[in-house]
């Protein structure tokens, strides 16, 4: 039985604390994500928001408590325990990550862009510009792997970093504030794009936003304040129409 099918976790976190000159940005976070959820993490500047993100992505390490990734054929794997190569190795094979301004290289085309994710990591050049170029389709962009970034628009530029997110085939996706340089349409269309990328695929979805409108679209939100969960309720039960 898959963890979708059993209800089990895909990523877990207990009591996280993280503390950076003496004072906590995280005072003893726990949450759990299980496969096809989309959870919206808000609270305000120095809540410790975008510090949870990086400890459940594995960026950097807390000073306590333990992330463990679940995965259907092995036992847990305890990110907290892992050393630097190995949260590396971690986040080009198993996370995906898609950011403010996207963080793609202009001087590349969309699909080069999208195509590195898997290169890195060793796969051959053909096999992955044409993973690439599949992904790039699924998002609405098919015919535009040669563009270069600075010929898209914001909501194009941004549907080509989740391409890059998920190419790789990552389970866990991290969305940190991935809509703060868009408009209201834009923002929207890029937030349909990333649950997408979720629902019915054994996927989960954490974005970290400020916007309460952002947050609704997910189907969880948590709410950080010094460092420790204030609320946890729902949001939208799916994509809008």
């Amino acid at each position: 039985m898959t963890a979708s099918m059993s209800g089990a976790p895909l990523l877990a976190a207990e009591n996280l604390i993280k503390t950076y000159g003496g004072a906590p940005a995280l005072a003893g976070v726990s949450l759990t994500v299980r496969p096809g959820e989309s959870l919206a993490v808000m609270g305000a500047s120095g809540s410790g928001k975008t510090t949870l993100l990086h400890c459940l992505a594995g960026i950097i390490p807390p000073d306590a408590g333990r992330v463990r990734l679940f995965r259907d054929t092995a036992p847990p794997l305890e990110v907290t325990a892992l050393n630097d190569d190995a949260r590396s190795a971690l986040r080009r094979r198993e996370f995906g990550f898609v950011f403010q301004q996207g963080l793609l290289i202009p001087e590349l085309t969309a699909g080069e862009n999208v195509a590195l994710a898997l290169m890195l990591d060793g796969t051959p050049r053909p096999q992955a510009e044409q993973a690439a170029a599949n992904a790039l389709a699924d998002l609405g962009l098919a015919g535009m792997a040669e563009r270069r970034i600075g010929e898209l628009s914001g909501g194009q530029a941004q549907r080509v970093a989740i391409a890059r997110a998920q190419v790789t085939g990552a389970r866990m996706l991290f969305a940190d504030e991935p809509t703060g340089a868009l408009d209201s349409r834009t923002s929207a269309e890029v937030m349909e794009r990333l649950l997408r990328t979720v629902q019915g695929t054994g996927r989960a979805l954490v974005v970290v936003t400020h916007d309460s409108e952002v947050a609704r679209w997910c189907g969880r939100i948590i709410t950080l304040a010094d460092g420790v969960v204030v609320a946890d309720t729902s949001g939208a039960a799916g994509i809008r129409r």
